[in-house]
């Protein structure tokens, strides 16, 4: 909701109370202002000119020379664009040393060979948004009325000398759509009185009975129904004033009969509409649902086709109007409308909502029906509306209006007591400061003892209970001016578990390498539910399912990060690296609930480094994924306790899977997916892993110990061995640590070699061995005798020779 500062002063009096000032209190209170805009900030030097001569451009088809009194004596020649300028025009002129919105300076110029002193402007050249200027004028300059005084600021004339305050309202803060609403609360605030707007009107010698009559048969959607007729209506602009204060609600001003009912709505927050009385075909209102397959052409020239849930004003026979959202085009109010019915309306907020998101109108009017109308100012709203349109279109208000009425409507009320009050707000409230505030309110009150019973207008329907009645007390006091305590009694603090800090250590680490996390769905199918599963157990299906892929309980991560890569692959993003971390579900017996444990899952595929300004592409292997995790096992302090063993996993390639295991106990797995299932995801080559992660977390580690980094040099040696093809890098890794200790400190693979020139069965592995002493430099002869030491040990215990 847009607030102008200048005309709530017209409701409340601001005296003392600065727009930001204002903003801060309202936000206390609890309604939040988002922000408050100036609307006249950074531009000076805009002054009402009178144009006086206008001439063609000698040098240019679409330019116009202009000579225009700028009320500073000699009048000035200004060069100017616009299609619609013309002699005898009030308009708004920029003068030289002016500044325009985005620091624009106007400057004294020569244009096509002519001189211009000044700039004739736009409303959108002033700030104002070009979907909200009236139509007339969205192509060219604008024109005051003949009235307005050369040399006079002209922003204050288009009321850009004002302050906007933009509310965020929450639902039940709807009494607050209307510039009346605001100013209840505003009241309220600053303990000041509303002024209501002007409505009395002329006695007219003829009844709107005599001209219209209205029936209603959807009683429930609409219970209250005012139609009143205005007789010799003439249609022109409505009043600058008028336009403005639109504009700055956001609304385009069309004419003075439209442009009214736009005011009421931002005044009194009622929705207004306007028929011509001559284009209704009929002197009957009928308001019905519509009947199905029914067609009307709304205001927006678009032809709607209505349901049974749709409420529709009839002219008895045919739709005018969707009900509280738009009006038809055949009784839209056009230049040649004399005689207008007015409606004033309360309808049911549910079947607005439905009409208006059926055809996705979302309009001021049903925004506001949607949430609530105060059903007891439908009235006043009518009135005040036919009152301005015999001021401003200079019609004739027929006495009364023409109802249909079966709306009963009582006020909550909602009683309290003083010491409920304070013990929920831990005050020491006395019952004159409550009192007090529900006076300022405008809530009637009644007391007796300790007893406080309120009536709640009808504007405060969000007002039902208790705790609603504590909350109005406790704003208003001011929420600051509440004691503040600290809790009673002992408390933990709360920090994370150890447990979850390490979980939290695998999560940043993985992303940190590199992998995306996935969440995936804990339902699978009976097909791919046991698929990978490191602890094999019976299924477990749900009772009722939604469907059959999302019917069982899974026992592996991996199938549905799997089904992620297929997503992406199938939409050209074809490399891709994820993990998640989540429960499997283990079945413990029929009727028993089942164990959950955390595991932790991951694949990749496609490439894992593609710099392609170096030429450079890594499509990912087994090894990629493999020091992805022995990266995560040294983050978690278990290097030397992880183990991987050669294994055969069903959906996995025989020749590159491996057993993980941490103490020699199988704890999960990593390998390349099985050449047929990867090309079932229709996926290149794609490796994966999954870990009881569970078990990982909870693994006890030693506290970390820290050495000196060695200050004297080491030695290396690599040995390249002959071995049989089935003898693994690990069991020699495994020799050659045990028998280099204490002087080895490093073994690592850095070659295989299983080419023509080995003999048939065997296979040549070299690693590099690094020997250090950190308390003195080694001589060659202790490394020598260690090193033969090494190599006598892999002869005996793997038949481990060199190689020649």
């Amino acid at each position: 909701m847009f607030v102008s500062y200048k005309w709530l002063q017209e409701y409340v009096d601001l005296t003392g109370v600065s727009a930001a000032e204002l903003a801060e209190k309202i936000t206390k209170s609890g309604i939040e202002v988002e922000g408050v805009e100036i609307l006249n900030e950074g531009i000076k030097g805009v002054v009402v000119g009178h144009v006086l001569e206008r001439e063609q451009h000698p040098n240019a088809d679409k330019l116009s020379k202009c000579l225009v009194d700028i009320g500073e004596g000699e009048p000035v020649q200004i060069i100017c664009g616009a299609p619609n300028v013309a002699q005898g025009q009030k308009v708004a002129v920029a003068k030289v040393g002016a500044v325009l919105p985005g620091n624009f300076k106007i400057k004294k110029a020569k244009l096509r060979g002519e001189e211009s002193h000044g700039m004739i402007c736009s409303l959108q050249e002033l700030g104002i948004e070009g979907k909200i200027v009236p139509k007339e004028y969205s192509e060219g300059i604008f024109v005051f009325p003949n009235s307005a005084e050369v040399g006079a600021d002209a922003l204050e004339l288009l009321n850009r000398d004002d302050e906007v305050l933009e509310l965020g309202l929450t639902p039940n803060r709807a009494d607050c759509l209307s510039m009346l609403g605001v100013a209840y609360e505003v009241a309220a605030i600053l303990g000041r009185k509303v002024k209501l707007p002007e409505t009395s009107l002329e006695p007219s010698s003829e009844k709107a009975s005599d001209y219209v009559k209205v029936m209603v048969e959807a009683v429930e959607d609409n219970p209250l129904y005012v139609a009143k007729i205005i007789k010799n209506v003439k249609i022109g602009p409505s009043p600058l004033w008028m336009q403005t204060r639109l504009m700055s609600a956001g609304i385009r001003p069309h004419n003075n009969v439209v442009d009214i009912t736009n005011y009421i709505l931002l005044e009194y927050g009622q929705p207004l509409h306007a028929f011509d009385y001559d284009r209704l075909g009929s002197n009957e209102i009928l308001v019905r649902r519509a009947k199905e397959g029914e067609k009307l052409v709304t205001l927006d020239d678009v032809e709607r086709t209505l349901t049974s849930d749709h409420l529709v004003i009839t002219n008895g026979k045919e739709p005018v109007a969707l009900a509280g959202v738009m009006g038809g085009a055949n009784s839209e109010v056009t230049d040649d409308t004399t005689m207008v019915l007015l409606e004033a309306a309360y309808f049911n907020g549910a079947t607005v909502r439905k009409a208006s998101k059926d055809h996705g109108l979302r309009s001021e009017a049903s925004a506001r029906f949607e949430k609530g109308v105060d059903p007891n100012r439908v009235r006043a709203a009518g009135d005040r509306a036919a009152y301005l349109m015999a001021k401003y279109a200079g019609g004739e208000v027929l006495e009364g209006g023409v109802e249909f009425d079966a709306l009963t409507v009582e006020p909550s009320v909602v009683s309290v007591t003083l010491e409920k009050i304070n013990r929920v707000l831990g005050t020491n409230l006395e019952m004159k400061d409550v009192k007090e505030i529900f006076d300022r309110l405008q809530f009637a009150v009644k007391i007796e003892g300790d007893m406080i019973t309120v009536t709640v207008p009808t504007r405060r329907w969000d007002i039902k209970i208790e705790e609603d009645i504590i909350e109005e007390v406790a704003r208003l006091y001011g929420y600051d001016n509440i004691p503040k305590t600290l809790p009673i009694g002992s408390a933990t603090p709360g920090k994370l578990s150890d447990y979850q800090k390490r979980r939290r250590i695998v999560r940043q680490y993985l992303e940190g390498a590199g992998l995306y996390q996935a969440v995936t769905y804990s339902l699978t199918s009976e097909e791919k539910a046991s698929q990978f599963a490191i602890e094999k157990r019976d299924t477990i299906r749900l009772a009722m399912p939604m469907s059959e892929e999302r019917s069982v309980l899974r026992l592996s991560i991996l199938p549905q990060l799997l089904e992620v890569l297929k997503y992406n692959s199938a939409r050209q993003n074809d490399s891709m690296a994820v993990y998640e971390t989540g429960n499997v579900f283990l079945a413990n017996g029929h009727d028993v609930l089942p164990e959950e444990k955390e595991h932790l899952a991951a694949a990749i595929t496609g490439l894992w480094h593609n710099h392609s300004w170096q030429g450079e592409k890594k499509p990912v292997d087994f090894f990629v994924l493999k020091g992805v995790l022995e990266g995560l096992f040294s983050k978690l302090g278990l290097t030397d306790r992880v183990t991987y063993v050669k294994a055969q996993i069903d959906g996995l390639h025989p020749g590159r899977t491996a057993e993980i295991q941490l103490d020699g106990e199988k704890i999960g797995f990593i390998g390349q997916l099985h050449p047929s299932v990867q090309k079932d995801l229709d996926l290149k080559d794609t490796y994966v892993f999954e870990l009881t992660l569970k078990t990982v977390l909870e693994a006890e580690t030693e506290s970390l110990q820290y050495e000196a980094i060695p200050r004297y040099p080491s030695i290396t040696r690599d040995i390249a061995l002959v071995v049989n093809k089935e003898t693994e890098s690990r069991t020699l890794w495994e020799i050659i640590t045990k028998a280099g200790t204490p002087l080895l400190k490093e073994a690592y693979v850095f070659d295989l070699y299983e080419g023509d020139k080995m003999e048939e069965g065997k296979k040549s592995i070299a690693f590099s061995l690094k020997y250090v002493d950190p308390e003195r430099t080694l001589t060659d002869e202790e490394v020598t005798k260690v090193h033969e030491r090494v190599l006598e040990a892999l002869k005996e215990q793997a038949g481990a020779v060199l190689r020649g």
